[in-house]
Formats: C-alpha cells, structure tokens, sequence
C-alpha cells in the first residue's frame, strides 16, 4: 500500500485484521471506491504510480497477441537454423550421401572435413 506524503506511517496499523479497518485505511489513502471499475480487478487508486518500464514489458508479453507473434517469429527462426544445417549437409561428403545425420553429427563431420582440406594444402 502507498502512503501519500502528507500521511504518517503510524496513521496505518498493519496488525488490524477487521476489514472495515483495512477499509478506511484504503480510502484515506486515496482509494476512490472500494470496489473495482467494470474490466477491473481491483479498485482505483489515485496514488497509484505509473508502471515499470519492466512491469509494462510483462503485462505486454502476458498477451495473447504477442505470444502468437513471439511463437511465429521463433518457428521462422528454427526453419532458417534448420535450412542452414541442411545447406552445409550438402557440402559434407559421406557414405551413403543421403545419410541422415544430426546437428551435432554434421557440425563434427565439418570440423573434420575442414581439418582434412586444411591438411591437404598443406601438403
């Protein structure tokens, strides 16, 4: 609860457990009504201050919307990773050459292969 300068953290007694108490004490705190405006979870208040910029960034993210852009982007993401992998299979000879292989396989498969041309201008 926000205390407003001109009240006294002593006018508050955070050990009551009688709710008309608590009640009074929110609307001398600057509480406008104590029941929540139609669309809304809790009552108004005129102390209340401005969000975040990280609590902004989480009620965004909490939205339907943005999961659904946020869960496209990312399978672009995967389908361009999965393109590049699938690129630099082709490159890498093996035995049979339609073998499948896995990510980690074709990344070990290419660091050898590079090993083996770096040998052999070498030579």
């Amino acid at each position: 609860m926000m205390l407003s300068p001109d009240q006294a953290e002593a006018d508050l007694s955070w050990t009551q457990s009688d709710p008309e108490s608590i009640l009074n004490g929110l609307k001398s705190a600057g509480c406008t009504s104590d029941e929540p405006a139609e669309g809304e979870d809790r009552p108004k208040c005129k102390s209340e201050q401005p969000l975040s910029r990280e609590e902004k960034r989480r009620r965004r993210r909490a939205t339907a919307k943005y999961r659904s852009a946020h869960a496209t982007r990312e399978r672009i993401r995967v389908e361009a990773f999965n393109v590049a992998f699938a690129e630099l299979r082709k490159l890498l000879p093996t035995l049979p050459p339609d073998k499948k292989l896995s990510k980690i396989e074709i990344l070990r498969l290419a660091i050898c292969y590079i090993s083996y041309l770096n040998h052999v201008l070498d030579v």
